[in-house]
C-alpha cells in the first residue's frame, strides 16, 4: 500500500467520530484505512437497554466491514493500536505490526473512570462496551435466580442495585432497572416479592443531569423517585466489595450489584503518546483539532481535549465526535489543496435523557432553546435514537422490539450468558476461557 499515489488517512476507532470521518471521505481522492480492536461499531447510548434485557447486542452493533462495503477507497483492519511512531508516520499494533499513514486521526474514545476507587473497579460493572452490557445483564438475572432460591439473601443485598453517576447513563439505567423489575421480572418470579428489589442512584453533586437545565434535572429526580428509585445526592462511593457499597458519609449499603456510570477517561492510547493531556486524560489539541506540533495528526471525539469559545472542555458525547469527524475530513482536503486549516466550532443542538416509559427530558437548541419533558420528550428520544442507529436492519429490529415491549410489557433477552461473577454465597461458576480467534489479514 505504500506505493499508492493516494494519501492514506488512517483512522483509529470505529466509533461515532471515526465513522463520521470515514463517510465524509468516501468519494474523495484519499485512501481510508479504519482500524479498530473490534470488528463492529457499537451504539453506546443504548447499551443500558442491552444490560436491562430490552435489546440484544446485535441490534445495537453493526459490522464495520458491512458499513464500508461498496466504498472503493476504504479498508478495515481489526487490531489494537498501542502507540504511534510520529517521526516515521507509523501506528504500532498490539501484535507489533506497524501501519503507515499520511494523515492520522485518533478517535479511540474513552474508558470507564473509577476515580481511584479500587473496590468499584474490581467489583463494579462499567457500561462502555457490548461485553460489559452482556455481563451486567447476566449478573442482574442471576441475582434474581439466587434470590428466588435463597430469599434469605435479600436483606443482605441480593436484590439491591447501586448505580453510581447521575448523568444520562446513570439516570437511564436506574429507570430501566425499575421497569425491568416491575413489568417483567415480577411475572417471571411469582414466588419472589420483587417489591423488595432496590435501585439506589448515587450522585456526587447536588442534582442529576448536571449538563441540563435545573428544571430538567428536577423533573428527572422527581420521576425517578416516583418510580421507586432511591436518589442519593451529594454522596460519593469510597469503597465496594461483592456484598456492599460504602459511601463517604460512612453508610454501608448491602448490595451485590454495583453499576458504575460516574465518568469516563481517555483511552489508554492517550497516555502512550507521551504528549500534553488535560481533564480526564484527554489530549490537548489545536483549534483545528490537530495535535500540537504535528501537521498530519488529528484528535477527535472523547480522546480530544477540544474547547468551546469560553475555553471550557466540550462534552464527551456523540454529536461532538461526529461533528469533529466531519470537520477533520474538511481539513484534510484543505491541506491536500494547499489551503490553511480552520478552527473547529461545535454546534450544540441540544440533549436528551429518558427516565423510562412515557418519561424523558429534552432540551433542543436551534436558535432558541426549547425544553420539554414527559411523553413528547420520550417520543423525541425514541425517534432520534432510531435515526442515529447504523443500518436499516438494526433500526427495524430495535423498532420492533420497542413496539413489542411497549404493548406486551415483555422483554425477550432475559438470558444468562457467560456470567463470570459469582454470588457471595451458594453459587460458583467456573470461568470459561474463549478460544483465541486468528486476526484477519489487512483487506
Amino acid at each position: 500500500m505504500e506505493s499508492s499515489r493516494l494519501p492514506r488517512v488512517l483512522i483509529v476507532g470505529a466509533g461515532f467520530g471515526g465513522l463520521a470521518l470515514a463517510r465524509a471521505l468516501r468519494k474523495e481522492p484519499v485512501e481510508v484505512l479504519l482500524v479498530d480492536q473490534n470488528n463492529y461499531h457499537q451504539f453506546q447510548p443504548l447499551l443500558y437497554q442491552v444490560a436491562t434485557a430490552g435489546l440484544e447486542p446485535e441490534e445495537i452493533a453493526h459490522a464495520v466491514r458491512d458499513i464500508l462495503q461498496g466504498e472503493t477507497n476504504m479498508r478495515f483492519r481489526m487490531g489494537t493500536v498501542v502507540n504511534v511512531d510520529r517521526p516515521s508516520k507509523r501506528v504500532i499494533l498490539e501484535d507489533g505490526e506497524a501501519l503507515w499513514y499520511d494523515y492520522l486521526v485518533l478517535a479511540a474514545g474513552a474508558t470507564t473512570n473509577y476515580f481511584g476507587v479500587e473496590g468499584a473497579q474490581r467489583h463494579g460493572f462499567g457500561l462502555k462496551t457490548v461485553e460489559e452490557a452482556i455481563a451486567l445483564r447476566s449478573h442482574i438475572i442471576q441475582r434474581f435466580e439466587d434470590a428466588d432460591q435463597h430469599p434469605n439473601h435479600i436483606p443482605d443485598g441480593a436484590l439491591t442495585f447501586v448505580v453510581v453517576g447521575g448523568g444520562p447513563t446513570g439516570v437511564e439505567m436506574a429507570g430501566a432497572l425499575r421497569e425491568l423489575f416491575e413489568m417483567v421480572l415480577a411475572a417471571d418470579y411469582p414466588d419472589l416479592d420483587v417489591d423488595l428489589a432496590r435501585v439506589v442512584l448515587v450522585e456526587a453533586t447536588d442534582r442529576l443531569l448536571g449538563g441540563f437545565h435545573e428544571d430538567s434535572s428536577a423533573n428527572a429526580e422527581e420521576t425517578l423517585r416516583q418510580r421507586g428509585v432511591e436518589v442519593r445526592l451529594n454522596e460519593r462511593v469510597v469503597d465496594a466489595n461483592a456484598e456492599a457499597v460504602e459511601l463517604a458519609n460512612g453508610e454501608v449499603i448491602p448490595a451485590h450489584t454495583l453499576v458504575w456510570a460516574a465518568g469516563i477517561k481517555a483511552h489508554p492510547l492517550a497516555k502512550a503518546l507521551n504528549v500534553e493531556q488535560t481533564g480526564g486524560g484527554r489530549l490537548v489539541v489545536e483549534a483545528d483539532l490537530r495535535l500540537p506540533g504535528e501537521d498530519a495528526v488529528f484528535i477527535i471525539g472523547d480522546l480530544a481535549g477540544s474547547v468551546d469559545e469560553q475555553g471550557e472542555l466540550l462534552p464527551q458525547v456523540a454529536p461532538v465526535a461526529m461533528q469533529g469527524g466531519e470537520h477533520v475530513a474538511q481539513q484534510i482536503l484543505r491541506l491536500q489543496g494547499g489551503q490553511a486549516t480552520e478552527a473547529f466550532q461545535y454546534r450544540d443542538k441540544g440533549m436528551m435523557a429518558t427516565i423510562g416509559r412515557h418519561a424523558a427530558v429534552a432540551e433542543i437548541r436551534l436558535g432558541k432553546e426549547v425544553r420539554t419533558k414527559g411523553v413528547i420528550a420520550w417520543i423525541m428520544w425514541l425517534g432520534l435514537h432510531l435515526i442515529m442507529l447504523i443500518g436499516f436492519r438494526n433500526r427495524l429490529q430495535v423498532l420492533v422490539n420497542w413496539v413489542w415491549n411497549y404493548f406486551t410489557y415483555d422483554r425477550s433477552a432475559r438470558l444468562i450468558m457467560g456470567d463470570r461473577r459469582t454470588a457471595p454465597k451458594d453459587r460458583s461458576v467456573e470461568p470459561v476461557v474463549p478460544e483465541p480467534t486468528p486476526e484477519p489479514e489487512l483487506a
